[in-house]
This record gives structure tokens, C-alpha cells and sequence, in this order.
């Protein structure tokens, strides 16, 4: 086994946890240090190629490790998510699991979505939110952008409701390579996924009818204005992955910006809000 480890300020414990607990073939433990805001980030996986991955994206470092409880440490199956009466998420990817799942479930609709290094399996508040909220809207024809796709959930599922265009981006290459894969996996064409830095990017193809945002509220922040720029008269913005501590300066924030939040939802720890903009 292999040990990927790292030191973080302890405000950026639950961000960490978010994006790293679910990965595949790993377990993440998560130490504070007594008498110090600074939190000790070790992950254990079971392939040297595993944790360096880790690495690669998230800095740190990687030795092999020895003398463990494997077993106690093995990462938990993902049991299958049911959203609305629309979709039933799962992370399994043999056809035999696949076919009792539709048996089981025979009015609804499968997303596969393995665990990978990509975030977004639909288990996290956030992406579950995210899901129900797009579920209950009408996307038929609509043009939809996907900023930090992840597994490329969101814009999967937007575009198994009916919607036209979809654009997902993400920084991360592996992301992007995940989001590829999910939806040949998932027999979705009319996607568009490509590497972006949401931050320095602009697409030229604005606007959109409906934005997807489930990334890091510092992010969110820095991207208001852009985000404003993109969205269509009378179109909304869907904005996640805020922990109920940043959320009111975020949304404050996206008011002073221009934005209309109509609906905010907390669950547990994580915020999900929804947004028009507003008059200029």
C-alpha cells in the first residue's frame, strides 16, 4: 500500500474532504494537529499509480506504508441515489448489476457514474441537490454550461432532460477525460466537455439559458461577473458546493454583482442556491 500525505489550514478541512474522500481505490484520513489550525491530510491506496495521481493534482508526497488494517480502511460502496422519479444514479458498471438495477427501478433512468479522480458521483449534498433542482425545471431546447463539470454528471443529466446545447469545462485533464468516458458510457451525445480555467476562460458561444456551478466558493466569487456576462435574459443560474459558513458573503457577493437569488438551500453542512440576474 502507498501513503499520499499533506498539511492544509484547518478552514479548507471540509473542501478536502469533499473532493478527496470518495476517490477510488483509496481511503482519506483527516488529523488536526493540537494547538495549531493546520489539519494533516493522509490518503491510502492501494496502487503506487493511485497515489501519485493524488500528487500530481494536489502536491503533497507519497511513500509506500506498511503494517495496516487494510480491510478496516477499504472505501465504501456507493449505494444507489435516486433522484426525483427521473434518475437512479450508480456507480456500478458491469452490465449484470446495470440490468437489476433497471429491473428494480423500471420508471426511471441510470446515470452511471463510477468513483474516479473526478468529483461529482451524486452521493454529495451538493451534486444531489443539484440534480433535483434541474429535474424539477424545463430544459427542453435550453443551452446549458457546466462550469467545473467533474464526472460530467450535471451536464449528463442536463441532457438527458431535453436540453440543446451543453457545454462543460473543467481544469482538472483527468476530469475532463472522466466526463468523456461517462458519457460514452452512459450513450449521451451533444456534449461539448473541454479543459477550462473557468477563471480565464470565455466562451464564445454565450449566451445560456442555465449555468451550472458546483465548485469552490472562492471560485464562485471570483466568477460572478462572468457568469453574469453568460447568462440569458431571464436564465438561471445554479450555484453549489458553498459550506453554510461562506455562503452569506458569497451570496451577498453575487447580489452587489447583479444577481437575484430565488431560492437557497441548506443541506447539512453544504448550500445550494438558485439565481436570475437581475435588472442592470
Amino acid at each position: 500500500m502507498w501513503l499520499w500525505s499533506k498539511l492544509s489550514s484547518v478552514k479548507w478541512r471540509d473542501a478536502w474532504e469533499e473532493r478527496l474522500q470518495l476517490l477510488a481505490g483509496t481511503s482519506l484520513v483527516i488529523t488536526e494537529i493540537p494547538g495549531k489550525p493546520t489539519v494533516r491530510l493522509e490518503m491510502y491506496c492501494q496502487r503506487q499509480a493511485d497515489a501519485e495521481r493524488v500528487r500530481k493534482h494536489f502536491g503533497g508526497s507519497v511513500r509506500a506504508f506498511k503494517n495496516r488494517n487494510w480491510a478496516a480502511l477499504a472505501v465504501p460502496q456507493i449505494e444507489p441515489i435516486k433522484i426525483r422519479d427521473r434518475f437512479l444514479v450508480v456507480s456500478e458498471t458491469d452490465e449484470t448489476t446495470l440490468a437489476r438495477h433497471r429491473a428494480a427501478h423500471p420508471g426511471r433512468e441510470l446515470l452511471v457514474i463510477p468513483v474516479e479522480m473526478a468529483f461529482g458521483t451524486g452521493d454529495h449534498p451538493t451534486t444531489a441537490t443539484c440534480l433535483r433542482l434541474m429535474c424539477d425545471r424545463t430544459l427542453a431546447g435550453k443551452r446549458v454550461l457546466d462550469l467545473g463539470c467533474g464526472t460530467g454528471i450535471l451536464a449528463l443529466a442536463a441532457r438527458k432532460l431535453g436540453a440543446g446545447r451543453v457545454l462543460a469545462v473543467d481544469f482538472d485533464p483527468e476530469a475532463v477525460a472522466a466526463s468523456r468516458r461517462n458519457a460514452r458510457r452512459n450513450g449521451v451525445r451533444g456534449v461539448t466537455f473541454e479543459r477550462r480555467d473557468v477563471l480565464a476562460w470565455t466562451p464564445d458561444e454565450a449566451p445560456f439559458d442555465l449555468i451550472l456551478a458546483n465548485i469552490f466558493a472562492d471560485v464562485l466569487t471570483a466568477s460572478f461577473p462572468k457568469m453574469k456576462r453568460l447568462l440569458a435574459p431571464g436564465g438561471t443560474l445554479i450555484l453549489s458546493g458553498i459550506l453554510h459558513t461562506s455562503a452569506p458573503d458569497l451570496l451577498e457577493e453575487g447580489r452587489r454583482r447583479g444577481f437575484r437569488f430565488t431560492r437557497v438551500i441548506q443541506r447539512g453542512k453544504w448550500v445550494t442556491a438558485v439565481a436570475e440576474a437581475g435588472n442592470d
